[in-house]
């Protein structure tokens, strides 16, 4: 079945999704976008994608034109219109169809798209043997020129990074900001563990908050694990007892080595391997259902056997 896209209130097959080479979110990356997972027939923390979607666009002056609810059906409906229970929703909000002058006042509304498909950052043996790692030369936009906080279609920082990667051979990279503190690796949030607690950079490091990363805060807290935010540095990077990086599409998968330096010779280790197993058990109960009424089918299947078939009805 070919793919169903959601273009601007009507969903289409994807030969028929085209957007406009007018459109300044292609001119210019003017405007933002969220990746979104579904597991299980659950779209996986919905409203808390949806909120960092719209605060970047008001952040941008960006005005989405409607409701974060009627977003949220529209997430919901484009995996249904897939028939996906599973998968990788990909929402962008342009500034839209404009001219050739970066003057977003001439934009008459916004294209807003979205995409249900499958996504596999790295072959399942990263996710058992752990991935290596390098510190990239590319430093990190300052956060006072852009706030990281706004998840915006222009990627080319993280794209050089990640040509310096692929150039290394390694699997993923990290950026410093410009006092040489880590921030983040080129999709990912990252982590450290060391002498029992969990480390990972602050936000004004310059980093974006991952729904990821806050979800594995979370439940490394309910854990009993110490979790703080402190300045990281590649030497605190170098001598953790275990790193891992999280993030929606990669989740939480391990590290191996950091700029040839191996991290453990147990990997994943043993809190990586805990709270992977807990972030996956959580996606499995907590999120929107994308099939409600199989849902309820099954509740009334278990409370009474046979009545889907209308059997025992009084």
């Amino acid at each position: 079945m070919a793919r169903q896209i959601y273009l601007d209130g009507t969903i289409v097959p994807e030969h028929e999704a085209h957007i406009s080479v007018f459109d300044h979110g292609l001119l210019y990356g003017d405007g933002v976008f969220e990746g979104i997972r579904a597991y299980g027939g659950r779209v996986f923390r919905l409203r808390e994608h949806l909120v960092r979607l719209y605060a970047g666009a008001k952040s941008i002056m960006l005005d989405i034109g409607m409701p974060m609810e009627q977003m949220a059906r529209a997430v919901v409906d484009t995996l249904r219109a897939n028939d996906r229970r599973d998968g990788y929703v990909r929402l962008v909000v342009t500034r839209g169809v404009g001219d050739l002058g970066l003057d977003p006042r001439k934009c008459k509304g916004p294209t807003v798209f979205i995409i249900a498909d499958d996504i596999a950052l790295y072959p399942r043996e990263v996710y058992e043997e752990g991935m290596s790692v390098i510190t990239v030369t590319t430093c990190r936009v300052n956060a006072a020129a852009l706030d990281p906080a706004i998840k915006s279609l222009n990627y080319l920082n993280n794209i050089l990074a990640r040509t310096e990667v692929n150039r290394a051979g390694a699997h993923e990279g990290i950026l410093l900001n410009s006092q040489g503190f880590v921030t983040e690796a080129t999709g990912d949030n990252v982590f450290i563990v060391k002498n029992g607690r969990l480390l990972t950079p602050p936000e004004h490091s310059g980093l974006l908050v991952g729904v990821t990363r806050n979800a594995v805060m979370e439940l490394a807290r309910r854990a009993g694990i110490e979790v703080v935010e402190p300045a990281v540095t590649k030497h605190m990077l170098y001598t953790a007892d275990e790193c891992f990086l999280t993030g929606t599409a990669a989740e939480v998968v391990a590290v191996r080595d950091i700029d040839g330096r191996r991290i453990s010779e147990e990997i994943p280790g043993p809190m990586t391997r805990m709270l992977r197993a807990a972030f996956h058990e959580l996606t499995m109960v907590e999120g929107e259902l994308i099939f409600p009424e199989e849902a309820e089918g099954a509740a009334v299947a278990a409370v009474c056997p046979g009545a889907r078939a209308g059997v025992g009805a009084a």
